[in-house]
């Protein structure tokens, strides 16, 4: 996340990504895509139901994957919300959220904790809310939500903005949140994206060494690292910022060279005005997984295999988000991402971004299906008030997303300490299925990604002969559709009846399905 004018970018926030090269091109200025003044959706054929008489999608108990970790089900937070607004914490519990991030991508390397204000001069651009400190946000949005809360301190500036961030104020944050006040936080990282030369505050002196993974690893591991560890009462995981694919020459040296318990990765497939339905829906996760599999060589050529990785800020566009952020086709990538991060075995992440962030400037176009006229990194709203958002049908304050709909249909999947299990899919292209444990059961959690047609699927897990059925949880089309008369409901539940052999589910257009049997 990289922070700019707060008056000229709604709330300060412009994206990037790791994967488009034009990254410097757009950082010169807040400004997205094309926004024609066509809002409907491309037209839909009629649904069809297409029938299986054998088990397409098999669950295989036997071949156990990685440990499910709860904490994949997060979002961030930052200061220049006002977290005490009432309608915050009720968003996080009914999207089934477990953690959450603070203060804030970018500005996190402005900000300094002790006065919870932003830093002198060109450290200052930003905005922070007055009621927005670490103690309300713990007290009004953390506690009551039940979250597991992770915080990045600023590595890239002094109050001053005159040199690089002193190593003792971060120390002294751990002590404060840990020893002081008790909240038991474990996961700190040091700086945000410190490797975007073009956007990531970085004062330190000489100007040579800002930006520099040498500079960096030698500072966290020499500096930062021990003194944040030492800081704590109570057991601390610090990360250090990671990049693989764009920025060789950041990785290598940092992972080598610097100390840390885990690493911190931050995921934008696409660029601002080049959103596409089709790609993020059946390739924006997947993509996600070969990034990751590209940090786990990283990790394992620096010697540190076992190192966390946690995914801070994910996303579908790192810029100006448009009509496509809040449809229905974003919602499918968003539990795919799920999906897959559950087996890669990602420790903690958290979606950029939690409550409130709204605008009408992004990608508008009629080649993307959606009925709204604002877009917005959120999972849920602030409201028609919400700054920078004055597009028509904004749902109410505290309002899910379809996006916050899709965290909630997989929160009913993922149950921390479980074991993600095999699952294949036969003879169905458009049919994504992920599947765990679930106590002396089974979760599966499916995806249509057909627009048009609905399928009728057999599912079969090996080894087990019967169940007495099951639990559902279905958010589609249909359900997304009711926005456009600004009806935003949620997924459906159900019953999965008494099978022997195997069970048959139907997933409708354009759906995300959980089950529990």
């Amino acid at each position: 996340m990289v922070q700019k004018d707060f008056a000229s970018c709604y709330n300060g926030e412009v994206m990037r990504s790791r994967l488009v090269p034009v990254l410097l091109l757009i950082l010169a200025g807040c400004r997205g895509g094309s926004a024609p003044n066509d809002f409907a959706p491309q037209t839909a054929a009629p649904s069809t139901v297409r029938p299986a008489a054998s088990p397409l999608i098999t669950v295989n108990p036997k071949k156990r994957g990685a440990r499910v970790f709860g904490l994949v089900l997060g979002a961030n937070e930052a200061t220049w919300n006002d977290i005490t607004l009432s309608t915050i914490a009720p968003a996080f519990r009914a999207a089934g959220l477990r953690a959450t991030r603070w203060p804030g991508g970018s500005e996190s390397d402005n900000y300094h904790w002790k006065t919870n204000s932003l830093g002198a001069g060109a450290c200052s651009g930003g905005y922070v809310a007055a009621p927005s400190t670490l103690s309300n946000f713990v007290n009004d949005v953390v506690r009551p939500a039940k979250l597991d809360l992770a915080i990045t301190v600023n590595y890239g500036s002094n109050p001053q903005c005159t040199d690089g961030a002193s190593p003792s104020e971060a120390s002294g944050w751990v002590s404060y949140a840990n020893n002081t006040m008790g909240y038991g936080v474990k996961w700190w990282s040091i700086g945000n994206e410190e490797f975007g030369a073009s956007w990531e505050t970085d004062m330190h002196q000489p100007s040579s060494t800002r930006h520099d993974p040498a500079t960096y690893a030698n500072l966290v591991a020499t500096q930062f690292y021990p003194q944040m560890k030492a800081a704590s009462k109570t057991p601390i995981d610090v990360c250090v910022d990671v990049e693989p694919g764009w920025y060789t020459g950041w990785d290598p040296i940092v992972l080598k060279r610097a100390k840390y318990d885990c690493v911190e990765l931050h995921y934008y497939p696409q660029t601002p005005g080049q959103e596409s339905d089709s790609f993020i829906i059946d390739k924006g996760a997947a993509e996600l997984t070969s990034t990751i599999d590209a940090l786990k060589a990283e990790l394992k050529t620096a010697g540190h295999s076992n190192a966390l990785i946690y995914v801070g800020e994910i996303g579908s566009v790192y810029s100006t988000p448009g009509k496509q952020s809040m449809s229905i086709t974003q919602a499918l990538y968003a539990g795919q991402a799920i999906g897959e991060m559950l087996e890669d075995g990602v420790a903690r992440s958290t979606w950029w971004f939690g409550y409130g962030n709204c605008e009408t400037d992004g990608n508008m176009s009629s080649a993307l299906y959606g009925w709204q006229n604002f877009g917005g990194y959120e999972m849920f709203e602030a409201g028609p008030s919400n700054y920078g958002c004055n597009g028509t049908n904004v749902p109410g304050n505290g309002t899910l997303t379809p996006t916050g709909r899709a965290f909630e249909v997989a929160s009913h999947f993922v149950r921390d300490g479980e074991r993600v299990v095999g699952s294949k899919v036969a003879g169905l292209p458009n049919v994504r299925a992920y599947a765990s444990t679930y106590g002396s059961g089974y979760a599966v959690m499916l995806f249509n990604l057909d627009e048009n047609g609905a399928v009728t699927v057999p599912v079969k897990i090996e080894g087990v002969a019967s169940g007495k059925g099951g639990l559902t949880w279905t958010y589609d089309k249909s359900i997304y559709d009711l926005t456009k008369n600004n009806v935003w409901k949620g997924p459906r539940s159900g019953k999965l009846d008494a099978w022997k052999g195997h069970f048959t589910i139907v997933l409708p257009p354009w759906s995300m399905v959980v089950l529990r049997t």
